[in-house]
């Protein structure tokens, strides 16, 4: 297996899938290293092994699996998703390859320190305060008389155990879930982070790094919605062309939060709030964006995030090459979360062909099977899936989303 390239993909799943078949397609192999044996049947649904020319295990030493990847080959470790990001960046050090430097993992994990990082690089963060007491937080809550806050895990992804509060008993409730509870990565929260809620117009912005300079390969406009619990339910996100105006305000914010950060290789998926005080960072992640399908953003974009990582960990020279400015779409291009009204029993798939039959329909991705029970969506892991619609006439792709959301509140998916 001379001079081929052989990665090592730790947790590859979610867009992690989408990478090794793209790393695939491109003549080289891959390793799967699952971080935890614990993993949530949410991100692992789908994974197959023969899709790798090995399959190791992440607990243990560090030291010995590093080994076993040197054994095997590897030319490059990369996190498939946010739970293989810290040993992703300790297996990279000990095999002397390009990665992000375990001294400052923390910063790419753990949110407190995320924006602790950011503000001593002088860029604009929520105000945020930490607790380990529930009602410790409803007392300094009370005290502080602020008004809307966000409570949430120190350390998870989506939406995960996050809640808009207004009261101090609303604090206290939220902050005690999030306590007791495991995030999505099954992992205990130490502590319950409160944030002061951000107004503004929410953007993500997909990122591939290579020795420190990074390139925006897309943005895209988030829009969310209250759920009945106050909790923030993913609505849509529109593709905004990484060379337009609207995305101007990211260009500097966003390599500058990956340098305070850390970020010299790889993905990152940098999520910021323009509000009336400029760009203002959310969280970052120092992995793919999640949700999506990469051979549709390539489609109208001719480049996904995925594809260019995928390209740049068989030939850095890529990273550099690429000029971000020039990124336009074809069209509008809209990605749509699925939103179960109702908890129920799915009765079959007919509900997909009837979305499949919306003028502007371009993908569907989803979990559901026959027969199985689906809760009402209360987060993006309650979601059904999403799908992509896109048109040359931004009037078709929003006709055809309220036709979709229409369709919803005859409870699509349980009929």
């Amino acid at each position: 297996m001379s001079g081929q390239a052989r990665v090592a993909v730790v947790d590859g799943h979610s867009t992690g899938r989408a990478l090794v078949a793209a790393l695939t397609r491109r003549g080289a192999s891959c390793v799967h290293v699952q971080s935890s044996e614990d993993m949530p049947a949410f991100f692992t649904d789908g994974f197959d092994p023969t899709h790798y020319e090995a399959c190791l295990t992440g607990a243990g030493d560090p030291a010995r699996l590093a080994g076993e990847l040197a054994a095997l080959g590897v030319t490059s470790v990369v996190a498939g998703t946010e739970s293989g990001v810290v040993l992703a960046d300790i297996l990279a050090h000990h095999l002397g390859l390009d990665g992000n430097h375990p001294a400052t993992s923390a910063a790419r994990r753990d949110k407190a320190t995320m924006g602790r990082a950011a503000a001593e690089a002088g860029l604009t963060v929520p105000r945020t305060w930490s607790f380990t007491d529930a009602d410790e937080a409803r007392t300094w809550y009370a005290r502080r008389r602020l008004t809307d806050v966000v409570v949430k895990p120190p350390s998870s992804a989506g939406s995960d155990n996050v809640w808009f509060c207004r009261t101090p008993d609303e604090v206290r409730t939220a902050c005690a879930r999030v306590l007791a509870a495991r995030n999505l990565y099954r992992e205990p929260n130490p502590t319950v982070l409160v944030q002061e809620r951000l107004r503004g117009v929410e953007y993500y912005a997909n990122t591939v790094s290579h020795a420190g300079r990074h390139r925006i390969v897309e943005v895209w406009r988030y829009s969310k919605r209250l759920g009945p619990d106050r909790r923030p339910v993913y609505d849509h996100e529109d593709l905004v062309p990484a060379g337009s105006e609207e995305s101007a305000p990211l260009r500097d914010f966003v390599p500058a939060v990956l340098d305070a950060l850390g970020v010299r290789h790889g993905a990152a998926h940098t999520e910021v709030m323009i509000t009336n005080r400029g760009p203002v960072l959310v969280e970052s992640g120092a992995r793919l964006g999640g949700g999506t399908l990469p051979w549709v953003v390539e489609k109208y974009c001719g480049v996904s995030q995925t594809s260019l990582l995928a390209e740049s960990l068989l030939d850095p020279d890529r990273v550099a090459a690429f000029d971000d400015r020039t990124v336009r779409s074809l069209g509008a291009l809209r990605n749509i979360a699925l939103i179960s009204r109702t908890a129920g029993t799915v009765r079959s798939l007919e509900w997909a062909a009837r979305l499949e039959e919306l003028p502007t329909f371009v993908a569907l991705s989803h979990h559901l099977r026959p027969g199985e029970h689906l809760g009402a969506t209360i987060d993006l892991p309650s979601s059904p899936g999403f799908v992509y619609l896109a048109a040359s006439d931004p009037q078709a792709v929003d006709r055809d989303y309220r036709q979709l959301r229409a369709l919803e509140e005859t409870d699509l998916y349980l009929t």
